[in-house]
């Protein structure tokens, strides 16, 4: 479980396809605080260690990919394949919520639910406002004030038209995560509240009751 707070930036340092796809992922983290078995969000991807080693200003550790998680988020996703899924690409990593951390996003599984596209880019004063659109079937668990999870980030909705919808971010987001690089067209892991899920599928449920189905 996670906090979609962005704690560093990882960089792909070497990709390797071996049945699953295997990931070697620099950090600014200690070694000495990650365990084999311990689950990193990647760019909203929960995923799991599966070696570790030091380096001068932090550590690498590896991860596994299945294929039917390359196949589901941006590590494949979007168009031209544009994703910082390859070596050198920058990915925003949190690490997994501890009991007694402070829960300063919303809660956040890891679990990608589709791609959603960037459409446009503008700045607005200091901010700048970017406008996704989501896959159809997400559509509709994503509300005015409500929350998503976009590469990893927890980010608040400002306004949704159709299959769009548009979110702000402040310099401290753009500085402190990888959404300084973000450009039109871009994938980007989406992942619903599950708070959002679930009233919809409470409503689809009262609505089935009311016509007997």
């Amino acid at each position: 479980m996670f906090t979609g707070i962005i704690t560093d930036i990882g960089r792909i340092e070497h990709l390797e396809n071996r049945g699953d796809l295997r990931a070697r992922i620099s950090s600014s983290y200690d070694p000495e605080t990650i365990e084999l078995g311990a689950s990193i969000a990647c760019h909203g991807i929960c995923l799991t260690v599966v070696d570790i080693g030091e380096t001068k200003t932090g550590c690498w550790f590896d991860v596994d990919i299945s294929a039917e998680t390359v196949s589901k988020t941006s590590i494949s996703n979007g168009p031209g394949n544009r994703t910082p899924w390859i070596e050198g690409g920058r990915i925003n990593l949190e690490r997994a919520l501890k009991l007694g951390d402070e829960l300063g996003g919303h809660i956040v599984s890891g679990h990608v639910d589709g791609v959603a596209i960037i459409t446009k880019i503008r700045d607005e004063g200091d901010s700048t406002r970017v406008t996704f659109e989501a896959p159809g079937d997400l559509a509709k668990f994503i509300a005015p004030k409500g929350s998503v999870a976009l590469n990893g980030t927890s980010l608040t909705v400002n306004e949704v038209n159709g299959d769009r919808f548009g979110v702000n971010f402040i310099p401290h987001t753009k500085s402190a995560t990888t959404w300084g690089d973000a450009t039109e067209g871009d994938p980007v892991n989406l992942e619903i509240d599950t708070l959002a899920r679930y009233v919809a599928r409470l409503g689809e449920y009262s609505a089935a009751k009311e016509t007997g189905a």
